[in-house]
Parts: C-alpha cells; structure tokens; sequence
C-alpha cells in the first residue's frame, strides 16, 4: 500500500525560480542574519544594511516580535534576536546524539586542559561550533554556538579535512579558497595537503595561530558507524599557555576525548 502521508518536497521542488520563493521570508531571514552579527541594532541601521524601505524593515520587524524571533530594547530603540529564535535553532542541535554525548568528555577535556573545550561540525564548507565548555581563567577562547569559521584555519576544520576524502578536500577550497588570516595562515593547497597529512600522521590537528594571532588550538574528529568524520573536539586558548611544545600532551588528551564521543555515538575509528 502507497504511504499516504505528504512527502517534505513537492514536485517542483528542484524549480529555484522566484516563483517558488516567499520574498517575505527572505527579507526576515536576511534581518535576522543582520541582527545575529550584531549586538543591537537601530531601525535605521537595519534599513542602510538591507535597502529596504523603513515600513517594510518594520513591519517584519514587528511580525517577528510577535512570535518572539526578534526582541527591542529601551532605550535606544535597540533590536536584537530574541529568545524564540534560540528555541527554534536548538532543534538543530537534537537533530543528533553527539552535543548530547560529547558534554561529559569535554568537561572532563577542560579541567584536565585548563582551557575551553568545544564541539563543532561541517556546515556548508565551514566549521559551525555547536557547543563550548569554558575555561575559568580570564582570557580565553569564545565561540558562541552557530559561529562559524573557515575550515583551513580551525583546529576542527582541519581535523575534518585530514579525514576526508581527498575531491571533498579538493571541492572545499575550489568553493571557498584559502584565504589568510594572520601571517601564519595556510593559503596554498600544497601546505594545506601538507599540513592535514601531519594531522592523520599524529592524529590530531593543530590550529597555530591562523584563525587569530596569539590564539591556538588542538583538534581530534569524531568518526560515525562508517567510519567518516561527522564532528570535532578541541582545546582552544592563548599560545602562552598552549604552547607548542605541549601539543603532545594535549593531543593525546583530545583524542581520548573525541574517541570516547565516537564510541559513545556508535561510531568507528579508522
């Protein structure tokens, strides 16, 4: 017997003509990106950013602040994303059992580090964090979660890439480049295969400084029941105290970290 149930795609779902988007929508989803990149802003602001009119940037102001997504401030007329729109984003994260199984090991990650400890994932060629345990001394590492960053310069990027299959590799950086960041930057892809052949030599990648000046990382990936890499762990803080000489010991502190939340999911190391 035929499923009854109405399938999640019409058949039309492969048209990307504008007959079949809701011009709507997709001006809230661009204030809501504004407004996620920013600590508050004004009407005014909002409408320079986006070219849209005031009355149309208002009233899809006001129609997400109904339902919670967006929330404004006195004084100052300040808008920012509301608490409804965190709500709806969470479900992302249910979408899978790692955040959920990788708490405990990175807690664990963090006292025996002393630096913050956090979780992230691929997200359309980019590392998206999904979850962070921070450290309790005063300069440290912050990604809040659905930051996102080029996956050359991550610590988890890398530990990603050095798993996967080498056209994947290759398509990122055709997609998205190598562009630098600091002067320590990778931005060939000679370096890049070099670098992330290092990583699955040691079994951990290392993040020196190339997202940001005196910023470092280590990173080891969580693998999924076939044996592909479907997230990472790793250790951020200041290269003072992480320093190179004990990426060693923090490696091998990582990896039991990303292993145990690959187990814990029931998944398979290479």
């Amino acid at each position: 017997m035929a499923d009854p149930r109405p399938r999640g795609r019409p058949k039309s779902f492969t048209d990307r003509s504008d007959q079949n988007r809701v011009q709507s929508v997709g001006r809230a989803m661009a204030l809501l990106r504004r407004l996620s990149d920013s600590p508050g802003m004004t009407l005014s602001e909002l409408v320079a950013a986006t070219g849209e009119s005031a009355a149309t940037v208002y009233r899809v102001l006001v129609t997400l602040q109904e339902h919670d997504i967006v929330e404004t401030e006195d004084p100052g007329q300040l808008w920012h994303v509301g608490g409804g729109a965190f709500r709806i984003g969470s479900a992302f994260l249910r979408r899978t059992k790692v955040v959920e199984r990788a708490r405990q090991p990175m807690d664990r990650l963090m006292r025996d580090t002393g630096e913050t400890a956090n979780l992230g994932i691929e997200n359309r060629d980019e590392v998206m964090f999904l979850a962070q345990v921070e450290t309790h001394e005063a300069i440290r590492a912050f990604f809040a979660p659905g930051t996102k960053s080029p996956m050359h310069v991550s610590g988890i990027g890398k530990a990603l890439l050095a798993w996967y299959p080498a056209d994947r590799v290759r398509q990122i950086v055709q997609r998205r480049g190598l562009p630098g960041f600091t002067t320590f930057s990778i931005t060939s892809e000679v370096g890049l295969e070099r670098d992330l052949a290092r990583t699955r030599d040691r079994g951990f990648a290392i993040d020196d400084q190339e997202r940001a000046e005196g910023m470092r990382c280590v990173a080891a990936p969580i693998f999924n029941a076939f044996a592909e890499p479907v997230a990472g762990l790793s250790v951020s803080g200041p290269a003072f105290r992480l320093p190179l000489s004990a990426t060693d010991r923090i490696g091998a502190l990582v990896c039991r970290a990303a292993d145990q939340v690959t187990q814990a999911t029931g998944g398979v190391r290479p």
